[in-house]
Order: C-alpha cells, then structure tokens, then sequence
C-alpha cells in the first residue's frame, strides 16, 4: 500500500508509525528547503564576487589601457599572487598581460583609501622626474564600483647591488627641487597609515614645526615627550638659521622601502613606498640611519655626488624623532620612551 496511506482508526500501532514518518519525511523535507537555501545564497554570493572581481579587472584593463594607449580588448589580465602590505595597510597583488605577457603590481583598497592610492601614484611621478634614482613606473589610478587603486610597474627584485651607486642616484634624485623655491607638496598624503599633511610654506623651520614636529605632537596625543613648547622653541632655533634646498623626498626612506631589482644591463638600485614632499635633503639621509639597512659604501656615494653641510649630525636627531613619534602613533610600546630620549638630546644641542 501507500507509503503514507490513512491509519486504520482501529489500529493504535498503525497510527503511531503512520506519525512518526510523517514527521520524518516532513523534517527530512525541511532539512532539503533549508539546505537549498544555503547553496542558492552561496551561489549568488559568489556570482557576487565573481561579478566583482570582474568589475576590478575590467576597470585595470581600461586604466591600462588609457595609460599605455593600448586597445582595451588587446588587454587579457590575469591575478597571480596576492596578499597585505604597502603603506596604510593597502592589499597588493601582481596582475599579468597574457596577451603581452607584460606584467602590473596593483595596490588596492577601499573607496575611502582612493587619495592615499593616488598620492602614491603622484609621489612615485615625481620622484620619478627627478631622473635619479629608480622608482617603480605609476602607470595609473582609479576606482571599481568598490574599490579604489593604483598599478605600478612590477619589479623584479633580486640581491647584488652596489651601495654606492644607490648613495650617488639618490643624491641625483635629491637636485630635483620645488618650482617656486617652497617647502611642501602639492597635496597631503601618508606616511605608513599616518596622515602627513603638506601645505607650502616659505620658511623650512616653519614648515617643520608646524607640518612635522607639532602634527605629529597632536597624534600622539595625552602621551608626551616632556615641556612640548619648549621643544618646539629649541627646534625652531637649531633650525632658524639653516635654509636648505626643497629637495624632492622619498619622505619615509628606511632599508624596507629601498632595493635592487633585475634590469636589462644588470641591475638597478631602486627605492618605493614614498611620502614624498619637498623638504631638507637630510630628512631622507637622516632616516636611512634610524633601523638600518644601508652600508658604509651608500654614505660614500651620496657624499661623492653631493655633500651634506656641517651641522648634518645635530639635525639628525631632530628630523628622526618625527619618525619615532610617527611609529608611537602606529604600534605604541617603548617607542614614547625613545621619543623622550630623543627630545632630551635636542634641549641639550
């Protein structure tokens, strides 16, 4: 008969199991409802991210395109590797060209990171003017419906470099100077995931303590590094009287954020990941001795090309403690305590 034929009325035992199948298959039929639930909601999120994804290529390829002046449909990009890094936390990824086996380094984040991605782009442009030093080639910015980004030329990094090469490019880079003799940037821009603002100003002990010393003071917050305006006042006159160049910076030149990479004769010293701006060719040379990383033959080619003025030493440690406070405002711990090492030594200049 029927799996689920009526019970007989006379019959107890029939009716009980007639029930306790009825159950079953009813449970079992809610499981298979809920379980469809599931995969349909799976398979439109991942339509979703598909669809997304394709949006973000398709916004590459049409960047690149209007870059390179190249036909968009000549362009076949594929994502290879992918992960964090990059200053402000921005996701990196590697991008290739199959039809011309070209290949892109993209960073990316949300709409809300656009203007640091785009000053990046526009840091690297100008440090790549300078025709010092090589920089990753900016090859464009932009938006996808959700995200924003800018795509570089990829590097292929690799050991063997000479330090002293690095030092003499570098300095070459340094002669790259502001148009109208000023010290700042045209835009603000980032230095990690720190805001770093930098509004022109005329005089360099003035753009110091008011876009560098006193902005980093303020992020810093409750924390202090002892009586703040009396630093301010001693750092305004170790650097009153010195009025050097607007050299275009790197602005954030520690040993991770410079390299070697392969190049067709062999192979090229490179720095990245700027904050760049106008300012004292020292402030980068200053960093550079903060962590490390740069040998004795990079002091020796920078000094060749173009030596640092007397007094270099002194306004290291002024120009390192923005650094050092910078670092606070990003991970906290001991580096408040360095700070107020720091400060210490300049009250006593």
């Amino acid at each position: 008969r029927p799996l689920l034929s009526p019970p007989n009325a006379q019959s107890p035992g029939t009716a009980l199991h007639f029930h306790f199948h009825l159950r079953f298959h009813l449970r079992m039929f809610l499981c298979a409802v809920g379980l469809l639930g599931i995969l349909v909601a799976r398979a439109q999120a991942l339509r979703m991210s598909i669809g997304a994804r394709g949006d973000f290529v398709s916004a590459l390829s049409a960047a690149i395109s209007e870059a390179e002046q190249i036909p968009r449909e000549a362009i076949q990009l594929s994502a290879g590797r992918a992960g964090f890094g990059g200053g402000g936390g921005a996701s990196v990824g590697t991008y290739k060209d199959e039809a011309r086996g070209v290949r892109y380094f993209v960073k990316s984040g949300g709409l809300n990171s656009f203007e640091m991605l785009r000053a990046e782009y526009s840091g690297l442009k100008d440090l790549e003017a300078s025709g010092g030093i090589r920089v990753p080639r900016p090859i464009a910015y932009g938006t996808s419906d959700n995200n924003a980004f800018a795509i570089f030329e990829h590097l292929e990094f690799c050991g063997g470099g000479d330090g002293r090469e690095m030092g003499r490019l570098l300095a070459e880079t340094h002669r790259y100077t502001s148009e109208d003799n000023r010290y700042g940037w045209h835009m603000d821009n980032t230095i990690g995931a720190t805001p770093q603002p930098n509004g022109w100003l005329d005089s360099w002990a003035d753009f110091w303590i008011e876009r560098r010393l006193k902005h980093m003071l303020r992020l810093a917050g409750s924390a202090s590094v002892g009586d703040e305006d009396a630093l301010i006042e001693k750092t305004r006159e170790l650097l009153n009287d010195h009025e050097p160049e607007p050299s275009i910076l790197h602005g954030d030149l520690w040993g991770g954020n410079a390299g070697y990479v392969k190049a067709e004769d062999g192979v090229d010293p490179v720095i990245y990941d700027p904050a760049t701006y106008f300012g004292d060719r020292e402030t980068d040379i200053a960093m550079t001795y903060l962590f490390g990383g740069f040998g004795s033959s990079f002091y020796q080619g920078y000094e060749e090309t173009w030596p640092l003025p007397e007094g270099h030493e002194k306004r290291r440690v002024i120009y390192n403690l923005y650094h050092i406070l910078n670092h606070y405002v990003l991970f906290g711990g001991g580096y408040m305590q360095q700070a107020r090492g720091m400060a210490s030594q300049i009250m006593k200049m």
